[in-house]
């Protein structure tokens, strides 16, 4: 006997379609899989065989072969559990599997017949998908991120038994007793319950994070202890753009193939990542023997911040250069090679000195060389993919006292909101979204300046105020902060507030080679 069964794998980011295609047949009892087939895939082996002895379905004395095909790529983890065993089912008589064949079939078996969730669930549908496949038996735990894809049926299996009971069924039957998930309403998305209007003081910093925000610019705070930079840090997430539907498969794909994807549809918010300084590289970047996404990746879209950024290791912050600059994470390994995407916005926050209080020098004691070897932890290549850099003065307590109520994040928000749609209707026709994606080669383009914005810029180059490789980063910020106000044409005073940003970076390197 002879049946053949759909389901799905996941290489990298990649998912592709298997065919699982298992025989019965005379000849010494025994259960070979083949079809470059990993650790994981061979022990299911042993999964299926006790799984369905639990349930009441004995195997027959035979030879059993099971090959997944295309069996020049290799196979890894265990959702290849559930589909097996509706196989060996096929084979043995108890449903046809021509009746079944745009239907796919995913998850791992316990030994008592439960089928648990696996991770890559969403991406492997997605594929499938567009492979014929109309209608997909999962886990019951993985159903809520399969029922977010448009036009597919998707039915949640608890266990073997419940796997029988579909097979057998009649569709009447199928339709009562086992109905397709549905994707839940997302509603409106709630924030954290940080708001801007509980910083007080540091407008200049609150600015510069609006106008990242607006453009998706990477930003660094630089600052004494205590100035309210991981506060404000903190709160960049509550006025980011919300996520289009495209980013949220995008996303979601992500944190499912990481098995981190804890919601039971796709994921609303942006990310918003904080690793400790101590993490390591491979962390950062992602990798490990069967690859994974790492930090880089699960902040797609989102945020990356890294507080205290100098205490990390010099290692970890060479990983961000690459994947700033090509919005995607390179895993080569013996087996193969993997791409992550990484379009994430940076965030960063930084003391000026070991001690924090330079350039008081009532409080601060650090010596040229220990601020210089501090400061030189960051390497000149990344500082210049940070297109923002803003300084947080220290806040005096009579300040804080005779502060009024700042502005809320909501108010904030509407014009990020605004300014995205300008965007939105920019860039419509690119495969851009974010003034700060846009490369060199396109600023020109999206980017004209005015007559007195033109002449602001020559005389600033005259006067030695800004370098050929910061006219791209200047146009690009400016473009974003006319967009905050709703003008279409790059002003003067939209030039001026990008060179103030960029002038942070000359302040930087000063202190260095002080």
């Amino acid at each position: 006997m002879f049946s053949a069964v759909n389901t799905g794998g996941i290489r990298g980011m990649d998912a592709y379609p298997v065919r699982v295609e298992v025989d019965l047949s005379r000849g010494l009892p025994c259960f070979e899989l083949v079809g470059s087939a990993g650790s994981e895939v061979k022990e299911a082996r042993e999964r299926v065989q006790i799984a369905l002895k639990n349930e009441g379905m004995v195997l027959p004395v035979s030879k059993i072969t099971v090959n997944l095909s295309p069996a020049d790529i290799r196979k890894e983890g265990t959702g290849y559990d559930l589909p097996i065993a509706a196989g060996l089912l096929a084979c043995m008589g108890v449903f046809h599997a021509s009746d079944f064949l745009h239907t796919a079939f995913l998850g791992e078996l316990a030994l008592n017949g439960e089928v648990r969730r696996i991770n890559g669930v969403l991406p492997i549908v997605i594929a499938l998908k567009k492979e014929g496949m109309d209608t997909f038996l999962v886990p019951a735990e993985n159903a809520g991120e399969c029922a977010a894809v448009p036009g597919i049926r998707t039915v949640g299996i608890r266990s073997v038994g419940e796997l029988l009971c579909y097979l057998k069924a009649d569709e009447e039957e199928r339709q009562k007793r086992f109905p397709t998930y549905e994707r839940e309403s997302a509603g409106q998305v709630k924030g954290s319950g940080k708001d801007f209007a509980q910083v007080y003081g540091q407008e200049s910093v609150k600015r510069a994070a609006e106008v990242a925000a607006a453009g998706f610019h990477h930003l660094m705070l630089a600052g004494a202890p205590g100035t309210g930079k991981t506060m404000i840090a903190e709160r960049i997430p509550d006025i980011l753009p919300p996520m289009t539907e495209e980013e949220k498969l995008e996303v979601s794909g992500i944190y499912s193939i990481a098995g981190k994807l804890q919601t039971e549809g796709l994921m609303e918010k942006r990310p918003f990542l904080a690793p400790h300084h101590t993490v390591s590289p491979q962390a950062m970047a992602g990798g490990g023997r069967i690859p994974r996404p790492g930090l880089l990746s699960l902040a797609h879209r989102g945020i990356l911040f890294l507080d205290e950024m100098p205490e990390f290791s010099s290692a970890v912050l060479e990983v961000l250069r690459q994947p700033m600059e090509e919005k995607r994470v390179h895993i080569d390994r013996s087996y193969g090679s993997y791409t992550y995407p990484a379009d994430f916005m940076l965030v960063c926050a930084m003391n000026p000195c070991p001690c924090g209080y330079f350039p008081d020098r009532n409080r601060c004691n650090c010596s040229p060389a220990d601020i210089r070897r501090y400061l030189g932890r960051i390497s000149g290549p990344v500082l210049d993919r940070i297109d923002m850099i803003t300084e947080a003065a220290p806040v005096a307590v009579k300040d804080l006292y005779e502060a009024r109520e700042a502005e809320n994040t909501a108010a904030i928000k509407q014009r990020v909101l605004e300014a995205r749609e300008r965007q939105q209707f920019r860039y419509q026709k690119s495969p851009y979204h974010f003034n700060g994606e846009l490369p060199g080669s396109e600023v020109k383009k999206y980017c004209q300046p005015s007559f007195g914005g033109q002449r602001f810029l020559e005389q600033m180059s005259e006067a030695g105020q800004i370098s050929a490789r910061a006219f791209h980063k200047i146009l690009r910020l400016a473009r974003t902060t006319a967009d905050l106000e709703g003008r279409e044409k790059i002003e003067q005073t939209h030039l001026a507030e990008a060179v103030c940003y960029n002038s942070g970076r000359r302040r930087f390197w000063n202190q260095i080679s002080m």
